[in-house]
């Protein structure tokens, strides 16, 4: 196999380590934005060297994994210089934009629109994990307008790292990612803004701070430069879902306020539930 990989962060860095360790054998070689990302990629190994458009031509497997608004920018140009027979697929957490940005392209047969629901909150080749990938899901959206060829190829690689899929509409998918990572890590940028904020005052407050703190924060070290346009580029659904995350925590104040103690345990009883309905599912998502 010879693979590409544009964007040698943490996703395409990971997926560069597990294509070599499962096809020792494949050439993989990265384009980035940043020189010294490439070069820290090819010492870290995930790369054999910096890709020309020659090299894209000639792929097998393009990986674009590079933020979601330049995804948007750049997809179209990336399908013009691929071969015919050449799979592409991104790894962008929206995907109605980048699925409009194509629908019409000669080459959208080559292309499969995919999110892998996995990560951490670290950036640069150096986050790059073997096994990332293992058992996590893969949200693929209209399939239906790859090649059957070329999607049954990504089929045949995202089994071999381990994936689970799901199949889903853009829209659908955007909705829904928008309450379970996007909202998330809104809510981990703004409590370790408020924290920050009144440690101006308080410097001791971070002495305090146990376990409980650290994970729930442990997004906000995610990169904004990633993040920004994922905002953007599904503002509606997430200012939906911060509609709803507000009025819950007005109630919450407002039960607090008034010394509604029972109401206010009822409430967090019920939310409780969530241990069910995430039990069994691999952590480290994003």
């Amino acid at each position: 196999m010879k693979a590409v990989i544009i964007g040698i962060g943490l996703i395409g860095g990971s997926l560069a380590r597990d294509i070599r360790r499962s096809d020792p054998e494949a050439t993989v070689l990265g384009m980035d934005i940043s020189d010294a990302h490439l070069e820290a990629a090819r010492e870290l190994g995930l790369i054999g060297g910096k890709a020309s458009d020659a090299d894209l031509a000639a792929a097998d497997l393009v990986v674009v994994s590079i933020p979601v608004d330049r995804i948007v920018e750049e997809l179209p140009s990336i399908l013009d210089r691929v071969g015919d027979e050449t799979l592409v697929i991104d790894a962008g957490s929206t995907k109605a934009p980048i699925c409009r940005e194509v629908a019409s392209h000669p080459k959208r047969r080559n292309f499969l629109a995919c999110h892998p629901i996995a990560g951490t909150e670290f950036t640069g080749p150096a986050a790059a994990v073997e096994g990332l990938f293992d058992g996590k899901v893969n949200i693929i959206c209209e399939v239906e307008e790859t090649a059957f060829a070329i999607q049954e190829r990504a089929l045949d690689l995202f089994r071999e790292l381990g994936m689970r899929i799901r199949y889903m509409n853009p829209e659908a998918h955007d909705r829904h990612i928008a309450y379970v990572s996007h909202l998330s890590h809104i809510s981990s940028f703004m409590l370790g803004k408020t924290v920050i904020e009144k440690e101006k005052n308080e410097r001791d407050i971070f002495d305090m701070a146990g376990s409980g703190f650290e994970s729930t924060v442990r997004l906000a070290k995610s990169s904004p430069a990633m993040w920004t346009p994922i905002f953007e580029q599904n503002k509606k659904n997430v200012l939906e879902t911060l509609d709803e995350y507000i009025a819950n925590l007005k109630e919450f104040r407002a039960l607090l306020d008034s010394d509604q103690y029972e109401a206010l345990y009822e409430a967090m009883e019920q939310t409780n539930r969530i241990r069910e309905i995430l039990k069994g599912i691999p952590l480290n998502k994003s």
